[in-house]
């Protein structure tokens, strides 16, 4: 994820006659890791290449939040303290639905993208075919896409342990989507080409792991955005 941080030139139009950069949308993506193994994989798929946004590289599963997601109805609520890191995130004062929303959307794009339910079976649920559970969660990263994409995304990472949740890795499937769903060793992902923003946060949840294998609720969170056309990382 990088800036253009570019000035006016001679004969250029005024920044007044530029297209406004789209305002960032809520998103939620979703790192599902799976240590059953001696080395933690994560979950990735390869983005269709006729889609506008990142095409043909693989990413977390994620998509934006939409308004339908705080209707959502959930089987298990959101850990106290990654509420408060969320809520840190936010300069004014986000609602909690807001927030909850947010993490619900990661949930529903995890079983949209990957045929993955986490919750709680529920037939008479016309949203979705389970109650999202939110326990389990940890909320890892926030980035925000830089100006001069066509669509710009507010994205919230969170992680979530296979085991904790009672997901099967080998049950994964295509969608229209995601393709070519798989697990990648979170220590080398020289198979599959990610957005440099993707490998960041990679990077961010080795040393995570390295530190604490447990992901802790309530660590301290990377923000990554730019300012003055320079990119930025802070802690939440």
């Amino acid at each position: 994820m990088t800036g253009s941080g570019e000035g006016l030139a001679e004969g250029l139009p005024s920044i007044t006659q530029r297209p406004r950069s789209p305002r960032p949308r809520d998103a939620a993506s979703i790192m599902l890791l799976d240590r059953s193994q001696a080395q933690v994989r994560v979950l990735v798929g390869k983005r269709h290449k006729a889609h506008v946004f990142m095409p043909d590289l693989h990413v977390f599963p994620g998509g934006r939040r939409d308004a339908s997601d705080y209707r959502l109805p959930w089987s298990g609520d959101i850990h106290p303290a990654v509420i408060e890191r969320l809520k840190a995130a936010y300069v004014q004062r986000a609602s909690e639905n807001r927030l909850r929303a947010i993490a619900l959307a990661a949930l529903r794009e995890l079983h949209e993208e990957a045929s993955i339910a986490i919750g709680r079976k529920d037939s008479g649920n016309t949203k979705l075919p389970f109650l999202p559970d939110l326990t389990n969660l940890r909320y890892m990263a926030r980035a925000i896409t830089p100006p001069g994409f066509p669509r710009r995304f507010d994205t919230h990472f969170f992680a979530l342990f296979t085991d904790e949740a009672g997901v099967d890795p080998t049950d994964i499937r295509d969608s229209r989507e995601l393709e070519d769903l798989r697990w990648i060793d979170v220590n080398d992902v020289s198979a599959v080409r990610m957005p440099d923003i993707t490998g960041i946060i990679l990077a961010d949840l080795r040393a995570s792991l390295e530190s604490d294998a447990s992901l802790p609720f309530g660590r301290p969170v990377p923000f990554y955005y730019t300012r003055h056309g320079r990119f930025v990382r802070d802690l939440l």
